[in-house]
């Protein structure tokens, strides 16, 4: 199993926006550079990419809370 951490402290989402389906859904196929998560800092959205290819897990992170850099907001399988 990866994890996926955050590059950054910021508030994470699952989606890129409220009315959106998340990024990514519990047995989904995921290839490296694949958009998983936005981080919000000083109303900057950063997009947080997987860096492995693997089968999406699921989110650790709840959906618009805050994270610390380094943190696991999701896991590959």
């Amino acid at each position: 199993m990866t994890d996926i951490l955050s590059p950054l402290p910021g508030t994470f989402y699952h989606k890129p926006s409220p009315d959106a389906a998340p990024f990514k859904a519990a047995g989904e196929a995921v290839a490296a550079e694949d958009t998983i998560g936005l981080i919000e800092v000083m109303k900057t959205f950063i997009e947080v990419k997987a860096e492995a290819a693997g089968t999406f897990a699921g989110y650790v992170a709840a959906d618009a809370t805050p994270v610390s850099a380094g943190e696991t907001l999701a896991k590959l399988d």
